[in-house]
């Protein structure tokens, strides 16, 4: 055991730091998808507007439009409940990422002088706390992923929505042409959304 503590510490650096780098850019991911999230949020508005000047005849429009704001809104917040998450993750990431450097230097140490007890008392005891945030880390990722594959069930139903939309543009008389220029801008902005949470959920963040 005393052999293979070294190698063992030598190989978490490298994993942490990468960890640390795929929160960053999940990170970045989540805030682009909130970016684009209120962007619907306006774009509904404005079809509402236009829905109502159009009258009866956009009725099933201004109702599809109200209902992609109410999917703007949902989620932003299940985005926005994501950052809790991706905090903790940073924190974990980060004492792992310390640990694995000063137990490394400990497990150096340690094979220089096997029969210090008091060293390796210390290098066990920082391990046990390794595996803990360790343990910590892995409920984080799954809550992370979980989170993350709600948004995506999510914008599954705002594509629906989106394209209930299109059909709908076509009996806007004479407003059609309007209607349907608003509602592709939809279904772009909503499989701009779709793009950056699949990008999410094959990162490599949930894969260690």
């Amino acid at each position: 055991m005393t052999d293979q503590l070294p190698v063992a510490f030598a190989k978490e650096p490298q994993g942490a730091a990468l960890d640390l780098l795929h929160i960053v850019r999940i990170n970045e991911e989540s805030k682009a998808v909130v970016a684009v999230a209120f962007k619907i949020n306006i774009m509904a508005l404005n079809a509402i507007f236009l829905a109502k000047r159009a009258g009866t005849a956009a009725l099933g429009f201004g109702v599809l439009s109200n209902e992609l704001r109410s999917f703007s809104s949902q989620l932003r917040e299940t985005m926005l409940s994501l950052d809790g998450l991706i905090h903790s993750s940073v924190e974990e990431v980060s004492v792992l990422l310390q640990d694995s450097r000063y137990n490394g230097v400990l497990g150096s140490a340690l094979a220089l002088v096997p029969a210090n007890g008091r060293l390796r008392a210390v290098l066990a005891h920082r391990e046990r706390r390794s595996e803990t945030y360790r343990g910590k880390l892995a409920a984080s990722k799954r809550a992370l992923r979980s989170s993350v594959d709600d948004a995506y069930r999510l914008v599954e139903l705002g594509g629906v929505l989106a394209k209930s939309a299109k059909i709908e543009a076509a009996y806007g008389a004479g407003f059609s042409a309007s209607l349907a220029q608003v509602s592709g801008e939809f279904d772009g902005v909503v499989e701009e959304i779709r793009g950056s949470l699949d990008i999410l959920r094959k990162s490599s963040f949930f894969k260690g």
